[in-house]
């Protein structure tokens, strides 16, 4: 009684192991070392659509595989088996009874030849369907997010590249060029502006630096540069125009300031050059003399856009032959290196170095050792014009 009793469990936990076999949650089958397969489960039957007759002992793994994962499981897949006896999730497509395909993860080990049992290699195949296409979802989100972030950039560039003047005008008698940098890789659009235009008695130069980045800023910087052009129509002192800049701003309530600096440069009978400018909260002017000497040239002024009455100041000069000015945004003096900020005594030996160049050498000198000092990603944008007075 109790050998029967014995034979009646060992057949039931059979049975529970035949079923678990057979309708598994993932396709199981078995392939010889040459992939014929010798064994195959309900799952994977149902998975695929074929009946067990058309795949035990006559069709070869491989030929499920589509042509791409075929290579991948002859080169990669086989190769590695035999190497490491295992190997874990590689993604293929199966081509079902009905010619259609469904993504899948194989899972395999090899299982070694003994005396009572030939090599076989078990294999276990689990559905991706949701998995591939949430890969792909992913995929898709990713190639938008990219070219969105590329439209971005573009626009940017596109937006940041009409606040300077693709060429600065032709002043006779007088050499002049402008330069723009943007901070990092230059996908944002900065607050730092430059423009050069003809006015009644000679020339106007504004140069200035909107507080922040982005779309408010580049509001804020449209704005400034096209109040510089009109005001000279009513008062056309440097510090009137700047004073008329900062009446715009408060009158459109931006939430943004700036710093700027406005000079008229004329011109008199006998060819030689004036130069009178006016800071609204922004650096001097640096003045590199024909004899080397370096001076600044400009009174401070009050920031523009915060208060209704700011002070501002009317400074002039006369340039001489072999005389060099350069205006410029914080990004040069307060670019960031290593080793502290760039600086004015720096900013003075790239100028007195680079002297006897023109205008677009003297410029481009300083631009690349200030780019230089920061490793070549410059922290803020970089703004430069310069003047020369050819000897």
């Amino acid at each position: 009684m109790a050998a029967r009793d014995d034979a009646q469990v060992t057949g039931e936990a059979l049975d529970i192991l035949e079923d678990l076999y057979e309708d598994a949650p993932c396709g199981y089958l078995s392939t010889r070392g040459d992939g014929m397969i010798i064994r195959v489960n309900r799952t994977m039957l149902a998975l695929t659509g074929y009946r067990r007759q058309d795949l035990v002992g006559r069709t070869r793994i491989h030929d499920l595989l589509a042509v791409g994962d075929r290579i991948l499981y002859e080169t990669h897949f086989a190769p590695l088996l035999a190497l490491q006896a295992g190997i874990k999730e590689i993604a293929v497509d199966l081509r079902c009874a009905d010619g259609s395909r469904v993504p899948v993860l194989l899972n395999a080990v090899m299982k070694e030849q003994t005396r009572t049992r030939p090599e076989e290699i078990w294999i276990g195949v689990v559905a991706a369907s949701d998995r591939r296409g949430y890969e792909r979802e992913l995929l898709q989100a990713r190639q938008r997010a990219e070219e969105s972030q590329r439209r971005a950039v573009e626009l940017a560039r596109t937006l940041q590249e009409s606040f300077i003047p693709p060429a600065l005008p032709r002043v006779p008698g007088m050499d002049v060029a402008g330069m723009y940098r943007p901070a990092g890789r230059g996908d944002e659009v900065g607050g730092d502006f430059y423009d050069m235009h003809e006015v009644v008695d000679g020339w106007a130069i504004a140069l200035g630096d909107v507080c922040g980045k982005g779309v408010q800023a580049a509001v804020v910087t449209s704005l400034a540069r096209y109040a510089v052009r009109a005001a000279p129509l009513r008062d056309s002192r440097p510090s009137a125009v700047l004073a008329n800049l900062n009446e715009v701003l408060l009158k459109e309530r931006t939430d943004r300031f700036l710093t700027a600096v406005y000079a008229q440069v004329q011109r008199d009978a006998r060819d030689r050059f004036r130069l009178t400018l006016s800071l609204g909260g922004h650096s001097p002017a640096v003045h590199l003399s024909k004899e080397g000497l370096i001076s600044m040239i400009g009174h401070p002024g009050t920031v523009l856009g915060i208060l209704e009455s700011v002070e501002l100041h009317d400074v002039t000069v006369d340039l001489a032959p072999g005389d060099v000015v350069v205006l410029s945004t914080d990004g040069v003096v307060e670019g960031r290196g290593r080793t502290g900020f760039f600086g004015e005594e720096r900013m003075g030996r790239a100028l007195s170095a680079a002297r006897d160049a023109d205008a677009a050498g003297i410029a481009g000198r300083l631009m690349d050792e200030v780019v230089a000092f920061q490793s070549g990603m410059p922290s803020d944008d970089i703004a430069i014009v310069v003047l020369k007075i050819p000897e």
